[in-house]
């Protein structure tokens, strides 16, 4: 038998599953349909056998029905975010500003927007690399993204108007970091992944501040475990957030959903506000 040529599929597929890739013959076709050049495929098939994330080897992820922009040392974002994308679009379907703040790759702004239509979007993340990937993918959308920590990144003109707030904000207890996938321990940065000794110290400073920013009715939504679940909704709760847990099976996901409560239910609507009205 002839050896096989070193980019023929078939080479591409055991190579990747000697290195213990579960899913090779669908990485193998990933990889070979965006290498462009024989000497590309080669280097990409190369750096997925060191070890690099597969979305970083590509250049991009597939998140929400889009093709996201993902850099080297960028977080990657996990299909389980798109619940929160979802949630976000029940609970504020008409919202005409939204804000991704601990955005990474801009995917969830990026996803929210698509789904919306014309919306005012606004990033923010504490990680430069973070900052220049997102803004290429919120460009389409005229989003904009800025560069700081939480809230202290965004333009003071948003306070009271933004109808959604999604904050991916890192989760993992600092113990427990040092147990993630090599991928993630080696190649996403730490700031995204570290949530403070029991994960929750960024989501608690989130939830504290969020009412200042929220329109009336306007909702701040938070990835968490389903360990961690109960503490969340009551960091959310002692914001004065009106406060439910989703959570999918499928993706095993959840997600804490709280809605700053109306002025008044009966009154008037919020003209300016970052909801529209039906």
């Amino acid at each position: 038998m002839p050896p096989l040529h070193p980019l023929s599929p078939t080479a591409v597929v055991t190579a990747l599953r000697a290195a213990g890739c579960v899913f090779a013959e669908d990485e193998a076709e990933l990889l070979l349909t965006t290498a462009r050049t024989p000497d590309e495929l080669a280097t990409m098939v190369d750096r997925r056998v060191a070890g690099l994330p597969l979305e970083h080897v590509l250049g991009w992820a597939r998140f929400h029905e889009l093709r996201v922009a993902v850099e080297l040392g960028v977080f990657v974002p996990r299909r389980r975010t798109e619940f929160l994308v979802d949630q976000a679009l029940a609970q504020a379907p008409d919202a005409t500003v939204v804000v991704d703040l601990c955005c990474g790759s801009g995917a969830v702004g990026a996803a929210l927007a698509a789904a919306l239509g014309r919306v005012e979007l606004y990033a923010a993340d504490i990680d430069p690399a973070a900052v220049r990937c997102a803004r290429r993918n919120v460009a389409p959308y005229g989003g904009r993204v800025h560069a700081g920590d939480l809230f202290a990144a965004l333009p003071a003109g948003l306070r009271g108007r933004v109808g959604i707030l999604a904050a991916n904000v890192p989760y993992v207890p600092s113990g427990e970091v040092g147990l993630l996938p090599a991928e993630a321990r080696e190649h996403e940065p730490l700031v995204a992944l570290d949530g403070g000794p029991d994960g929750l110290d960024v989501l608690r400073r989130v939830a504290a501040e969020a009412p200042g920013w929220l329109a009336p009715g306007g909702c701040l939504l938070a990835e968490t475990s389903e360990r961690q679940a109960p503490a969340a909704v009551d960091a959310f709760t002692r914001a004065g957030l009106t406060t439910r847990l989703a959570a999918s099976e499928e993706l095993y996901a959840h997600v804490v959903v709280g809605v700053r409560p109306e002025r008044s239910q009966d009154g008037p609507g919020w003209p300016g506000t970052g909801l529209g009205q039906g």
